[in-house]
């Protein structure tokens, strides 16, 4: 076996989807697997183009936007270390709706549709954590329309600094991305989200130093109204 082929072998089997799979079975997908080096800011692909396999992040960080005739950018979704993305298209055997940008220094795995259906065919249960997943994501697509249908722009930035936290007042994160980033991923402007921010740093909830966040009351943060 090529140095190569280890070491894409070695990083299927850090991946979610795969790290069940044996080595035959992680050797079989292997060969239909590239590493793809994405330099900050360079494009993964763009709307319309065939989609003939799905990516896996293995690091760095990816986003997927629509981009208008006048080049404003709409971010639909991050993704980073372990994520995935591409799989619904592949199986629809469709061209790519979004475009992909690297946020940072990436090293992607593309893993080609036809190995992986062949290895699909031979385990049901991959089949099923590949559902999974897919589920997982039309779910959080829902949440994001009954956020935007429904909730404040302030609630949707409280919603996002209190998931995957805690809840523990003190608590400290850093930002995924940038703030324009995310204020996209809110379907607010970089301006709106920077006044939600300072009118929760004003109340006492949090305390903001560039993109490093701090909790300081989360139920008072959980609650505020505005």
């Amino acid at each position: 076996m090529t140095t190569g082929k280890v070491r894409i072998q070695d990083f299927l089997s850090r991946v979610p989807l795969f790290n069940a799979l044996g080595s035959d079975e992680l050797n079989n997908i292997a060969v239909g697997t590239t590493e793809v080096q994405v330099p900050r800011g360079a494009m993964v692909f763009h709307r319309g183009d065939p989609c003939v396999g799905f990516h896996t992040v293995v690091y760095g960080q990816i986003k997927l936007m629509f981009v208008s005739p006048m080049g404003s950018e709409k971010v639909v979704r991050l993704i980073g270390p372990g994520d995935s993305f591409g799989e619904a298209l592949m199986f629809m055997d469709k061209a790519y709706i979004v475009s992909a940008q690297a946020l940072a220094d990436t090293l992607l795995l593309h893993v080609d549709k036809t190995v992986l259906f062949d290895e699909l065919d031979r385990r049901p249960g991959l089949a099923r954590r590949m559902l999974g997943g897919l589920s997982q994501r039309l779910h959080a697509l829902v949440s994001d329309v009954e956020a935007y249908s429904l909730r404040s722009g302030t609630q949707r930035v409280i919603g996002y600094l209190l998931k995957g936290q805690s809840g523990v007042d003190g608590e400290q994160f850093r930002l995924e991305t940038s703030k324009t980033v995310i204020a996209s991923r809110l379907n607010l402007t970089p301006e709106h989200f920077s006044r939600i921010l300072n009118e929760l740093s004003g109340s006492g909830c949090i305390k903001v130093k560039g993109r490093e966040i701090t909790l300081l009351d989360c139920k008072k943060l959980a609650e505020y109204q505005g």
